[in-house]
């Protein structure tokens, strides 16, 4: 019936394997839950403890595959027809969200669902809250407004999808770093007129970085799009900065945004870091980031 897969890297996951497998065994269906740590910088010996659970299993990699390459191993390994892809750090919003999922696998309207993203409301301390403010604004959005974009709008750390699809159209192999590996996999499937439906069964988002970790990420993150940028693999109306980027590049600005990023980037970073940062802002950082990028080459 389902799998479900879930990617760890220096984060605790028995939690979340503890309450899903609670959820599964309530609902009474045949189901397995696959662990698999990316080797660890800090390795968590509490999470081999979720190997005490019936029909759960804890895998740990030699070496370190990246986000999609794990999430593909763990694919290949599944033996039910169904997968759920959580992420480590993210936890149900209630009781219900197996069987939530189970009603939409039991009279399929497409081959992946998403279920949505939340954060908690509370406010974070002031060395967290860029990557608070961004998921709040950008990340937890309605079903309603999802669908009207549904593969763009998507994730992949709270997705069920026919494994059959997932072994057809696997993640990016070339993406093995930090960033966009979902959006690539969910924009490959979109022009496979593979469309993903949503529906209100979110997942608490839980690890906050901090705003350093954050934007260090997004440079990361950068370079990956970078290459998904030459390489056409995502097109441009899925994603808000390729398309600002192309039309940049079209009016031949690409040195001037670096030029005027690296001239602005201390006060940017600063706001960034503060106790108001600007989504604005953060979006001008990306870009001109991305645009230096495009002149280091």
């Amino acid at each position: 019936m389902l799998s479900i897969l879930i990617p760890v890297y220096n984060y605790a996951v028995f939690p979340l394997g503890l309450e899903v497998h609670k959820q599964c065994i309530a609902a009474g269906i045949p189901f397995e839950i696959l662990c698999q740590d990316d080797c660890s910088s800090s390795f968590i010996e509490e999470n081999c403890v979720i190997e005490q659970l019936s029909y759960c299993t804890f895998l740990q990699n030699a070496v370190n595959l990246g986000r999609g390459n794990n999430r593909n191993s763990l694919i290949q390994k599944a033996q039910f027809d169904w997968l759920l892809l959580l992420d480590c750090d993210t936890f149900p919003r209630d009781s219900f969200f197996i069987k939530n999922y189970l009603s939409f696998i039991q009279k399929p309207m497409s081959n992946l669902v998403f279920g949505g993203i939340i954060y908690h409301p509370k406010k974070p301390h002031t060395p967290q809250l860029l990557r608070w403010v961004y998921g709040q604004k950008r990340e937890a959005l309605s079903c309603e407004f999802r669908n009207k974009k549904p593969n763009s709008r998507a994730l992949t750390s709270n997705l069920v999808i026919r494994k059959e699809i997932a072994l057809r159209h696997p993640f990016p192999e070339s993406v093995s770093d930090y960033g966009y590996e979902d959006l690539s996999f969910l924009s490959n499937l979109g022009q496979q007129n593979i469309t993903v439906f949503h529906i209100d069964n979110p997942t608490f988002h839980l690890n906050l970085e901090t705003s350093a970790q954050f934007l260090a990420k997004t440079e990361i993150a950068l370079k990956n799009l970078s290459l998904l940028i030459q390489t056409k693999t995502i097109k441009p109306n899925e994603s808000k900065i390729i398309a600002t980027f192309l039309w940049v590049k079209k009016l031949h600005l690409i040195q001037f945004i670096a030029w005027m990023f690296q001239q602005t980037k201390t006060i940017t970073t600063k706001n960034l870091l503060s106790d108001n940062p600007s989504l604005l802002l953060f979006d001008w950082y990306k870009l001109g980031y991305l645009c230096l990028l495009q002149t280091l080459k």
